[in-house]
């Protein structure tokens, strides 16, 4: 399998230099673990970054920054750390759920919470220790049309199971779509197999049409 729809090289550097937010770590991880050629990319960027690294020349520093290191890591008052899904060597489990993702999952596709966005759509949140952008699963029945809408900030979804269309292209298992403010779109899955994409939103999904309108707030994706 291989993808045609890829994250920029912007976000795959910033994922290699460990610089994302986490929740969109989780995605890249996820497209990554299907991509042989973006992982080529974060290789590159990590020897590169490696490189740097080596011709930086070592500065003196005070006896007591060894104690302010530490004494930082103990404040309790500090913002967390956020962790980063890493590409593991078993990139996917017997269901070709890819593991960087698997790990954030407390059930089984199947057994997770699924809360009811209209007729044949529903989504799951993923829990994560950062206060940024919101990531989770959504789940189209095969045919299914998404209600027209716009965002108020990025997106990016990757395509897990399945595939759909919208008027940028078609996506299939392991593609990535960013959108962003100026992108109204109505993805539509395709025929035959259920879609579960990985989503990713920094702002609030703004529907166009009146019944998905008098929904949005249920939606609260």
């Amino acid at each position: 399998m291989n993808a045609s729809h890829h994250p920029s090289d912007d976000l795959l550097w910033s994922y290699a230099s460990g610089s994302l937010d986490e929740p969109s770590s989780i995605l890249i991880a996820t497209h990554l673990a299907l991509c042989p050629a973006c992982r080529g990319v974060v290789a590159k960027a990590e020897s590169l970054s490696g490189e740097l690294f080596e011709d930086i020349q070592p500065l003196d520093v005070g006896a007591s920054a060894l104690n302010s290191v530490l004494a930082r890591l103990d404040d309790e008052d500090d913002e967390k750390f956020e962790s980063v899904p890493q590409i593991s060597d078993a990139q996917h489990d017997a269901l070709g759920l890819p593991r960087p993702l698997k790990d954030y999952l407390p059930n089984e596709l199947g057994n997770l919470s699924w809360r009811w966005l209209g007729p044949g759509v529903h989504y799951s949140a993923i829990e994560t220790q950062a206060r940024g952008p919101k990531v989770g699963l959504l789940r189209i029945a095969p045919g299914t049309k998404v209600p027209m809408h716009g965002h108020s900030g990025n997106e990016m979804t990757m395509v897990l199971t399945g595939g759909y269309t919208d008027a940028t292209g078609s996506f299939q298992r392991g593609d990535v779509e960013a959108a962003d403010d100026g992108l109204v779109h109505q993805p539509v899955a395709d025929k035959g197999e259920e879609c579960i994409c990985l989503v990713v939103t920094e702002g609030e999904l703004q529907p166009t049409g009146m019944i998905a309108k008098v929904l949005q707030p249920f939606f609260r994706i």
